[in-house]
């Protein structure tokens, strides 16, 4: 079976080495460094991950992650490409499910900060995978928006989301889709058709955790 999430992860790990610690990501304020810090604590530090959903615990997470920012870069890279494997959302058992999604759309941050980038052929196997998580974001972002949504990825499936009114459509291909549901609409390469000032708002919509 493809390790998708390993691919990317190891992607992401070469790529932050290449740029280094001070390279720009697509999240608005945070450097790689920033990032890097952020995937540690996701996968080792069970005590502050929680604060990264969970606004009430969100000043005590990022307390953490500055610290672990603070070492350095080379043994921080270290961490993200080598995660432990009694990692609630990195073991054998957990990886593919929790982190292909996960690992794509970081790499994806780092790949698309820098200039002259563009879309990467995604293989066909993980386009797939990537399209099963298309629908809980549809379902989860997108619920309320004004009007009646229809996602739709060509060869994977189409699914609808929001209160119903006018149609708006946005068509793109599973990982673009993944990339705009998640708050990165700027740089997601998708198609939206509807009336301007809805798709406008979509484009501009926090969607984003």
């Amino acid at each position: 079976m493809p390790r998708y999430a390993r691919a990317e992860r190891e992607a992401l790990a070469d790529l932050m080495l290449e740029v280094g610690p001070d390279a720009p990501t697509i999240n608005e304020g945070w450097t790689a460094r920033d990032l890097a810090a952020h995937l540690v604590v996701r996968e080792r530090r069970p005590d502050a991950a929680g604060g990264i959903l969970l606004p009430p615990l969100h000043g005590y997470a990022e307390r953490v992650r500055l610290r672990v920012a603070a070492r350095p870069w080379s043994e921080l890279v270290d961490q993200v490409r080598r995660p432990p494997v009694w990692s609630p959302v990195s073991n054998p058992l957990t990886d593919e499910l929790a982190n292909t999604m996960e690992f794509f759309i970081h790499h994806e941050d780092v790949r698309r900060a820098r200039p002259g980038w563009h879309p990467r052929d995604v293989p066909a196997g993980l386009a797939a995978r990537l399209w099963k998580p298309v629908s809980l974001l549809t379902r989860t972002r997108a619920r309320r928006f004004p009007a009646h949504l229809l996602v739709q990825a060509p060869g994977h499936g189409e699914l609808t989301a929001g209160r119903g009114g006018d149609r708006v459509r946005l068509v793109g291909p599973p990982g673009e889709l993944v990339l705009f549901l998640s708050g990165r609409q700027r740089v997601a390469r998708v198609q939206l058709d509807g009336p301007p000032a809805l798709t406008e708002r979509l484009r501009t919509a926090a969607l984003g955790l």
